[in-house]
């Protein structure tokens, strides 16, 4: 709608004037606010049009990883795993390292040759260091976040801060920062399993091993105060406290993503894996400490079977869905990419949800070492009431842009005369989350299937009013 023509104001003037009706007067006001309004609102919708920001991309991120040069010729390896080389993607970021690895690797410092670009730290002999438990490394790794800004890449919108055995999985941690504005201060991590490390570093940290994000605009500011600030928390154990102090102190808090994991566990992290929350699989920490997550194979080939299912759907990976079979009364749990456990009998989906204990505490001592910061179960003492367990096999496709992944039997741990699969297929559509709504966990169906040794399972979206229990 347009303004008024002159004329058509003058006529409306005349009227106010030569009338002494109220509504005269009302309809004058009301065309002209009108009017005013409509101009108003199409200015402001044409400059959002403009301003409004495009998806954040990988091209947006920029990652520091912190290493050293006697541990990084062995853990280049995990970055291999995700470090995207694929054409028309942008990776950026740089390996900080004490000093270059002997020999010092070809290229180490050019973007399209190497894997991942080395960088040597800034010396800090000229920072105090007290603390009698920790070790001096850690002023040059928190140093990380000041140096990395420093190196002025074009277009970041997002930090992103590892070690060089974590494991990220980038295209879920674009689609989660994608959740909030660059623009805003934003210091985004995840806690320790462990209570006892959360107890004694602090809850309100972002743990590096797990990795944590630090907004661009939060992150600018971080750098010009950092050095200042680091002097003043000579006696902090880690790294990532002295982020977390600095961050602290310009008084922003963490904002919690639960799909950074930084794993202070140790032995078989199967039931963490298989309980995972209702969000994307951003991280995994420590897989030297920690059993090979595949039976039968190394640490790093387990990882790699893991990202044939992450290169497939990688927001799907690990995602948790719960099914009965009513037939059986089978209780069916899918972590999709990963493993499908069926309960031979009826388990009630919260007990379902519950990190098993197959893991060990991370570390001795007080009682609080076997604390964890979610729920857990253990073994139950007769084995015929644990689950049989199937693991990743295969992915193909199928019609329609179905994906079918097949789970193999790993064993079983009663020998009753218990029917049970020995292969479980399970058929699913390309995850694509919104990530305005709060997401929701999906459905499944266990499908009629005329071979005894086959069982076959698609996931699906709940309907509206769908509960998840066994009828």
């Amino acid at each position: 709608m347009q303004l008024p023509h002159k004329t058509t104001i003058q006529s409306l003037v005349k009227l106010l004037l030569f009338s002494s009706s109220f509504g005269a007067i009302y309809i004058l006001v009301s065309v002209l606010l009108l009017a005013t309004s409509s101009k108003l609102t199409n200015v402001r919708s044409s400059s959002q049009n403009v301003n409004e920001p495009t998806p954040t991309t990988l091209d947006h991120l920029v990652f520091g990883i912190a290493s050293s040069g006697s541990s990084w010729p062995k853990r280049k390896e995990y970055i291999k795993l995700w470090w995207s080389k694929k054409p028309n993607t942008t990776m950026r970021g740089c390996v900080f390292v004490d000093k270059l690895p002997n020999p010092p690797e070809e290229n180490a410092n050019n973007y399209e040759d190497s894997l991942f670009p080395l960088c040597v730290s800034e010396d800090t002999s000229r920072f105090r260091y007290t603390s009698k438990t920790g070790m001096r490394s850690a002023l040059r790794v928190a140093r990380v976040v000041k140096e990395i800004v420093a190196m002025n890449h074009s277009d970041v919108r997002w930090y992103v801060f590892g070690d060089d055995d974590t494991v990220f999985f980038p295209q879920n941690v674009v689609k989660t920062l994608s959740k909030y504005d660059h623009d805003l201060w934003y210091y985004i991590g995840a806690n320790s399993e462990s209570f006892k490390q959360n107890w004694f570093c602090g809850f309100g940290m972002g743990y590096g091993g797990a990795g944590f994000a630090i907004s661009s605009s939060l992150a600018r500011v971080l750098a010009k105060a950092f050095d200042s600030c680091i002097q003043r928390y000579p006696y902090l154990y880690g790294s990532d406290a002295r982020v977390y102090s600095c961050i602290a102190e310009l008084g922003i808090g963490l904002t919690r993503e639960p799909g950074f994991h930084q794993v202070d566990l140790r032995g078989n992290i199967f039931g963490l894996l298989a309980a995972h929350p209702v969000t994307p699989l951003l991280s995994l920490h420590h897989p030297e400490l920690t059993d090979p997550i595949f039976p039968n194979m190394t640490n790093l080939k387990a990882l790699q079977h893991l990202f044939e299912a992450v290169n497939v759907d990688s927001q799907r990976i690990l995602q948790q869905t719960v099914c009965y079979d009513k037939r059986f009364s089978w209780t069916i749990s899918v972590s999709w990419g990963y493993a499908v456990q069926v309960y031979h009998g009826h388990m009630s989906l919260p007990d379902v949800l519950k990190v098993q204990q197959t893991f060990e505490r991370f570390t001795k001592g007080t009682p609080l070492a076997d604390l964890y910061s979610f729920n857990i179960r253990g073994f139950h003492p007769d084995p015929c009431k644990r689950p049989t367990i199937f693991y990743l096999d295969n992915l193909s496709h199928g019609k329609d842009g179905i994906i079918i992944s097949s789970y193999k039997k790993s064993f079983q741990n009663c020998s009753s005369n218990i029917a049970s699969p020995e292969v479980i297929k399970v058929a699913t559509s390309k995850l694509d989350l919104n990530i305005k709504q709060t997401q929701r966990r999906h459905c499944c169906d266990v499908l009629p299937s005329s071979v005894p040794e086959l069982m076959e399972i698609a996931i699906r979206e709940c309907k509206e009013d769908e509960l998840i229990y066994m009828h």
